[in-house]
């Protein structure tokens, strides 16, 4: 059963593509048609894509690994953020910064600074320092928590990165297909499908679409999720429970004669 209908995609906008002048040829294959100089998308196409992507995001969940969610444009960050959240996934709402695939290391680096900052504040470590390098303290605590929070529990690369918008996001999507990670994306009508493994060809500057389909995918990862817990609580209970026997042993005592 498919997990959106044609009016839920209709209502939301999702139809709405680029002006034609601003076409990508290779989107040719999801175009409806034209209309007052602008493409509409084939929603038909598109309710299939988003089936395609989200079984395989659920089958990513249920396996315990981790999909990373892009979404800096402005009318997706507080969208993609609070979905997000709920599912317990990673996500970069903030500017991207360079190498945080591909130099993993270092990103890694910046994170446990964070928490190594967390740290000092709690012990007696900040008494010894001054009320201006505390202030400096704070600030670079601030900062690596607004670009880098999302990510603390991020201890391995994502086997996965969900995007919205392909062409703003095109580090992200350069540095996951150069460590060959799969990506997921709400691509437009001025966007190549072909540069991603899951393209969902969608409207991507309008809210109640980015909400809809990134709605959709979490909906998605939460089952995996779900099913994943259920597969070990099953696991956990059909394991024989170790019962504790106590050895009693019979001393033998014999009884020695001394013949005087």
């Amino acid at each position: 059963m498919p997990r959106t209908n044609f009016q839920e995609l209709l209502d939301a906008g999702v139809h709405f593509g680029h002006l034609k002048r601003k076409w990508n040829p290779n989107m040719a294959p999801y175009i409806f048609m034209e209309k007052s100089g602008i493409h509409i998308i084939d929603l038909n196409k598109t309710i299939v894509k988003i089936d395609e992507a989200a079984a395989a995001m659920r089958q990513i969940a249920k396996s315990g690994r981790k999909i990373l969610f892009v979404a800096t444009k402005k009318q997706a960050k507080e969208i993609v953020a609070e979905k997000v959240k709920a599912v317990g996934m990673p996500y970069i709402t903030e500017r991207w910064s360079g190498g945080m695939l591909t130099n993993f290391p270092t990103i890694r680096k910046a994170v446990k600074k964070m928490v190594t900052i967390d740290k000092m504040s709690k012990d007696k470590s900040f008494d010894n320092i001054s009320k201006r390098e505390k202030l400096q303290i704070a600030r670079q605590r601030a900062k690596l928590e607004k670009n880098l929070g999302s990510i603390a529990d991020l201890s391995r690369l994502p086997s996965a990165l969900f995007v919205v918008d392909i062409l703003k996001e095109y580090i992200a999507v350069a540095e996951a297909k150069k460590l060959g990670i799969p990506v997921f994306a709400i691509v437009d009508t001025n966007s190549n499908p072909l540069d991603v493994e899951y393209p969902i060809p969608a409207n991507d500057d309008a809210s109640k679409s980015i909400s809809l389909i990134t709605g959709v995918m979490c909906d998605a990862i939460a089952e995996g999720l779900e099913e994943r817990k259920h597969e070990k609580d099953a696991e956990a209970s059909s394991k024989p429970k170790k019962t504790e026997t106590k050895k009693t042993g019979t001393r033998k005592t014999g009884a020695r004669s001394k013949v005087k």
